[in-house]
């Protein structure tokens, strides 16, 4: 199984699942560009060339896939890159379906500006107290992957991406392999509803989309249910 991060996320946030799939699946991840210890890893930040950073990584590996997963910017990369490397199905949490309105950024970097005007010990201690909520594998997680971080991975998301090449709904229409979505409950994720309603709309056969609730963070604020749901499809499929 690879699994492909989202903003201001790192391929640590994939531990506690990964610690759930122990004996079924060898789970391997990786920091994005601009993330976690990728974070001088700097360049372009369309999307296209995050699924070509995937197949680099796919390449590098050198072994068969058999699960792509995804979340957000991540599962959008997943999704896209489901369609061309061979892998036999592909999952993705609360992905990305369009570029979102620049305002939603313009929100983000703010916090984000924040944040980030803290270095060291002092960013580390502002990340654990933002997501204390969460299990501390999770928040150890976060604060590996914001820890060097800058704001202009974020900033490339937004400007390099017109809504024009950020757009999967064809994709999801015609999808030829399983690929299961699970989104976030509606107003709580970040898509919004009529992305949602046009999917489930207008899919593939292969598609599965199910809903849950806890925002659009659902491997790390409603685990047990988004984990009983992943095993389900990958029973099934």
């Amino acid at each position: 199984m690879l699994a492909v991060h989202g903003m201001t996320s790192s391929r640590r946030s994939w531990e506690r699942l990964a610690q759930h799939l122990a004996g079924r699946f060898r789970v391997v991840a990786y920091d994005q560009r601009g993330h976690g210890d990728s974070y001088d890893v700097t360049g372009p930040m369309a999307l296209s060339r995050g699924v070509r950073d995937l197949e680099n990584v796919v390449k590098a590996l050198g072994e068969p896939i058999d699960v792509l997963l995804g979340h957000s910017w991540g599962g959008a990369v997943a999704i896209q890159a489901g369609l061309r490397i061979a892998v036999w199905r592909v999952a993705a949490i609360d992905p990305m379906i369009r570029q979102v309105d620049p305002a939603w950024y313009h929100e983000y970097l703010d916090e984000l500006r924040e944040d980030f005007a803290h270095e060291g010990k002092a960013r580390d201690a502002r990340t654990r107290a933002a997501y204390a909520q969460w299990a501390p594998v999770d928040v150890d997680a976060k604060v590996h992957a914001v820890r060097k971080m800058t704001i202009a991975p974020i900033e490339g998301l937004m400007t390099e991406n017109p809504p024009e090449s950020w757009d999967l709904r064809h994709a999801i229409a015609n999808y030829d392999k399983p690929l299961w979505l699970a989104m976030a409950a509606p107003n709580e994720g970040i898509n919004e509803t009529a992305s949602l309603e046009e999917i489930q709309a207008n899919h593939a056969a292969p598609v599965e989309i199910e809903t849950f609730p806890g925002g659009h963070n659902l491997h790390r604020t409603n685990f047990e249910t988004l984990a009983k749901g992943f095993d389900e499809f990958l029973a099934r499929t």
